[in-house]
């Protein structure tokens, strides 16, 4: 159990990292042009109604003493108001999360269900045409930017054959996997090609390793030495490489939500940008921060879990 040790202090470590992530995103927010309070009332309010409104959310405070009024709500475990919505931000973040979890989730499960298999028939036909047109994909799949591939994908199912709908998000089950099969697809057709490219290269390093070749001595089937073998192996480093891309897959949401119309914390956060709602900004920023840290902690445990030979 030694192995796990990490487990203990890694948290402590993750600290820093997420105070660092909160200053940047409170300077960054604040240094955007527009005044919240005119956004919030209109162009045509009094400078009596302005003040009021920059005094209720300390917004005429200077910019080191409202970090510690939010810092000092972050601790309680309450991070503001929002200017816009007129309730608290985490109960409104909560609201928001359904979708964009479920956007996530079908998301990496579509893009391990392409890259394991295109990945597998790659690398056992190294060389042929197969492989060839596998790798062809993946670096297609790079070069595509989300927001075209989503508007080329509702053009192909949405209008021209009527199979998906175009946007929003449903009420039952069934309409939500609906709605959702596209903007998941979007998502796990980029990011299923950095897998599969690395998914290859790890497969191909296994087959011609040391415990490869001895199974194969032994007399065991090349299918079993693949499957059994090589392959959990060569899961671990697509596995981290996942972890780390999930920093990549969480501003995919942000676009996916937009262009399909899904009500989920990427499109709270595109709107409370465009409105300077500052502390709805704040709080998202600062949950998917905390979400990106804990996936790649999560990896960590999963990684020394499956390989002993792994130390952190």
């Amino acid at each position: 159990m030694h192995r796990f040790r990490f487990v203990l202090l890694r948290p402590l470590q993750l600290i820093p990292v997420v105070f660092g992530i909160s200053v940047v995103t409170f300077v960054m927010l604040r240094l955007v042009p527009g005044d919240p309070a005119r956004m919030l009332l209109g162009t045509r309010a009094t400078e009596s109604a302005l003040a009021r409104i920059r005094e209720q959310y300390a917004l005429d405070e200077p910019i080191w003493l409202q970090y510690l009024y939010f810092l000092k709500n972050l601790s309680a475990g309450e991070m503001g108001k929002s200017l816009v919505y007129k309730i608290d931000v985490l109960p409104l973040i909560v609201s928001r999360l359904e979708p964009t979890l479920a956007l996530v989730g079908g998301s990496v499960l579509l893009s391990v269900v392409f890259a394991v298999p295109l990945a597998a028939l790659a690398a056992r036909r190294r060389g042929s045409w197969i492989d060839q047109g596998v790798r062809l994909l993946s670096t297609a799949g790079l070069g595509l930017p989300a927001f075209w591939l989503g508007i080329m994908l509702i053009l192909v199912f949405s209008i021209a054959l009527d199979l998906l709908p175009v946007a929003g998000y449903g009420k039952t089950v069934g309409e939500k996997l609906a709605h959702l099969a596209l903007p998941c697809l979007t998502i796990a057709l980029s990011l299923s090609a950095v897998l599969t490219r690395s998914l290859r290269w790890s497969l191909l390093a296994e087959l011609a390793s040391d415990h490869a070749v001895a199974a194969r001595a032994r007399g065991l089937p090349e299918s079993r030495v693949f499957w059994r073998h090589v392959l959990p192996n060569a899961l671990i480093p697509t596995l981290n490489l996942l972890a780390v891309n999930i920093g990549w897959l969480i501003g995919g949401t942000v676009v996916i939500e937009s262009v399909f119309a899904i009500p989920g914390l990427g499109q709270l956060l595109i709107r409370s940008i465009f409105s300077r709602d500052y502390m709805s900004v704040q709080g998202i920023a600062m949950f998917f921060a905390l979400a990106t840290v804990t996936v790649n902690f999560v990896a960590d445990i999963l990684t020394v879990a499956i390989d002993p030979r792994v130390k952190l």
